[in-house]
């Protein structure tokens, strides 16, 4: 599939119009492996490696527009994997910091995200489920893989007032959208999905 058709046919699905000049404007094939860079643009998840992929560009397309992003965002990416939601959410937020537990994707992304030529955006290897207390409060933040029964609260404690989180969360693994405000947090249960789980070792033990 080309570029322009994908963009056709997520146009009937997705309203934001910035989420839809981000998918324009950074250039899919570079965040795949070289042997299927002839389907990047196909709507359907890729292999990348460690059991991972690259998702699926209508579910990135849509998490990053249920965050609702204006342009001037500091955001936390968790499970970053191939670097193309974070190279993704860097065209709609000001700053992405990434983090990925596999320290071979973090590599292939950080080579990805220059290769696109995308300059706000920062990997760091690491526990996801944990976050970055030391560098939050964080205006938004995307989650790229399942939370078992909840999303992690340390995750939660790190939005700023008027935040907002999207991760997938449960056996039927629906996107949630989580907002903090002045009057606490609210949750949104959304679309279905598929994700790999997300490996939640400092509130829920590992397996």
């Amino acid at each position: 599939m080309e570029r322009d058709e994908l963009l056709r046919q997520l146009s009937f699905v997705i309203e934001d119009q910035r989420v839809l000049d981000a998918m324009r404007i950074v250039p899919r094939e570079v965040f795949v492996p070289g042997y299927l860079r002839e389907w990047a643009w196909d709507n359907e998840p890729q292999p990348i490696g460690n059991e991972q992929t690259i998702s699926q560009p209508l579910v990135v397309a849509r998490m990053c527009e249920l965050l609702e992003l204006e342009g001037d965002e500091t955001i936390l990416d968790v499970g970053g994997g191939s670097g193309y939601h974070a190279a993704l959410l860097a065209q709609l937020g000001r700053r992405v910091i990434s983090i990925e537990q596999h320290a071979d994707l973090a590599e292939a992304a950080r080579a990805s995200i220059a290769e696109a030529g995308i300059e706000n955006v920062e990997i760091i290897v690491g526990d996801g489920s944990r976050g970055l207390p030391d560098r939050a409060p964080f205006d938004a933040i995307n989650v790229a893989a399942t939370a078992r029964r909840e999303a992690p609260p340390a995750l939660v404690e790190q939005l700023a007032e008027g935040g907002r989180m999207v991760i997938p969360v449960g056996r039927d693994t629906r996107l949630n959208l989580i907002r903090r405000s002045v009057k606490g947090i609210t949750t949104e249960q959304h679309e279905p999905v598929r994700f790999v789980p997300l490996v939640q070792s400092s509130f829920y033990g590992r397996g």
